[in-house]
């Protein structure tokens, strides 16, 4: 019953919420590289957009780490 519940709340809020921040995280890299690549002549416009990048990336890691967490928890405790 308990892995049933926690099979539910996995699959219905914690991976769609992690996808929705994978996407969030590509949009601010995107973001970034438009930034960099349209403020070409300005080197403080580069060097915010290639934080925004960086930043992107780190996010990126984080969320797409926090999944793989979440599906090896997932495995190890048998709620798949």
């Amino acid at each position: 019953m308990e892995l049933d519940l926690l099979n539910k709340i996995n699959t219905n809020i914690i991976n769609p919420l992690i996808m929705l921040l994978i996407g969030v995280a590509l949009v601010y890299f995107l973001f970034g590289v438009v930034k960099y690549i349209t403020n070409g002549d300005s080197a403080t416009e580069r060097a915010q957009g290639a934080k925004h990048m960086i930043w992107g990336i780190v996010g990126l890691f984080i969320m797409i780490s926090a999944f793989g967490l979440m599906q090896f928890v997932c495995n190890v405790v048998g709620c798949n």
